[in-house]
């Protein structure tokens, strides 16, 4: 017998992690999609002036706990080795969230919210199959990655200003708090990306990566899909 099955009890592999995780999103349900929690929206309601410190920090915990976003986050950087490709991804993604986020808040432009988490739980699934060479297999084409990323980013945008909306946060220094909220979400952002690339880097150290990879990929298709059967459900239900 080989090392390697000598011990019973070993650490789940990332793989393994990605499948529990992802299996207690489908049973969380579609309300917790860019939602923003009771007693932060009774701040954001009630609140009036610049406060600069408090949306910094309701942004930041938005973005380290929209696992839309951090699931599409982590879709981008999947394959991606070399830190200029990767700030590269990121940053497209940041300014196309960092667009509609504000401007849709600022001239109130409002989409229906199960129709945008619904897009949301798409990009999803597009960037699994992007991930899996299934547009190449299937359609002999490879749609431009950079291009996805920059127009997903925009449609993740307007899913939370779709959400802020409901809120009426005040007009009274609307404008520096919507900065702050969004320079919250970049800084979230960024320290979700630090765990998901450290985790990332483990994981492409084993040998099993490659296989594992394709089984990650998989589950995180269904995962898309599975939430945008939430939100379909959810529009036709309410």
């Amino acid at each position: 017998m080989t090392p390697r099955y000598r011990t019973r009890l070993r650490p789940p592999l990332p793989w393994q992690a990605a499948f529990a995780a992802l299996a207690s999103l489908l049973f969380a349900g579609a309300a917790l999609a860019h939602n923003v929690t009771e007693g932060d929206a009774g701040y954001v309601q009630e609140v009036t002036g610049f406060r600069p410190f408090a949306f910094l920090y309701l942004g930041a915990k938005h973005m380290v706990t929209g696992y839309d976003h951090l699931l599409f986050l982590a879709g981008v950087i999947f394959f991606l080795y070399r830190g200029r490709d990767i700030a590269t991804y990121v940053s497209l993604f940041a300014v196309g969230h960092s667009v509609t986020m504000i401007a849709g808040v600022w001239w109130q432009v409002s989409v229906n919210a199960y129709i945008i988490d619904a897009i949301i739980a798409f990009s999803v699934v597009y960037k699994a199959l992007d991930n899996l060479g299934a547009f190449r297999l299937w359609f002999g084409v490879q749609p431009d990655t950079k291009a996805a990323t920059l127009i997903f980013g925009l449609l993740h945008g307007f899913g939370l200003a779709t959400k802020i909306q409901d809120y009426e946060i005040s007009p009274d220094g609307l404008l520096g708090n919507l900065i702050a909220f969004n320079l919250g979400v970049e800084i979230g952002q960024l320290m979700a990306l630090a765990l998901i690339l450290l985790a990332m880097r483990q994981w492409r150290a084993r040998p099993a990566f490659a296989r594992q990879a394709y089984a990650a990929n998989v589950l995180m298709m269904v995962a898309g899909f599975a939430l945008m059967g939430l939100q379909i459900t959810g529009y036709f239900v309410a």
